[in-house]
């Protein structure tokens, strides 16, 4: 499936679950590379967008920077912890400057809303602090 969309099957059991995981979590791990090479697993809040793209929103520094430098990417799941339930989706990232920043990302605030609260921001702030959308095309899918 590289450089093709994903398409996620809801009607077969593994498609339901990749697909509630990606309306429900509240983290992914997001692994970029570094400019030497090294993978950079990070924990991100993210929004499907439903069909085949995630978005996320970053500060702008070293991640925008190995994002543009290397689109690359990958997106796991925790899993049940004992080997079960994983789910594993690459694609490519696309820093998107010009793209509505996060307060104005309707189902990103009221997905993050309370966590919003949490850490100390208002929706405005936190695009303040996390100015950068970055969306990813999801291009395959892994797991069981």
């Amino acid at each position: 499936m590289e450089g093709r969309a994903v398409i996620i099957d809801e009607s077969t059991a593994f498609g339901a679950r990749v697909a509630a995981h990606l309306r429900e979590e509240i983290v992914v791990w997001l692994t970029s590379v570094s400019p030497s090479g090294k993978p950079l697993p990070m924990p991100v809040w993210f929004l499907w967008e439903g069909g085949e793209s995630v978005v996320m929103f970053s500060r702008d520094g070293a991640r925008v920077r190995n994002l543009e430098a290397n689109a690359n990417v990958s997106l796991n799941f925790s899993g049940d912890g004992r080997g079960g339930d994983i789910v594993v989706l690459s694609g490519v990232a696309t820093v998107d400057r010009d793209g509505p920043r996060a307060n104005r990302a309707g189902a990103y605030v009221e997905k993050y809303a309370d966590h919003i609260r949490r850490i100390g921001h208002t929706p405005d702030s936190f695009a303040d602090a996390y100015p950068v959308p970055v969306r990813i095309a999801l291009e395959r899918l892994r797991g069981h």
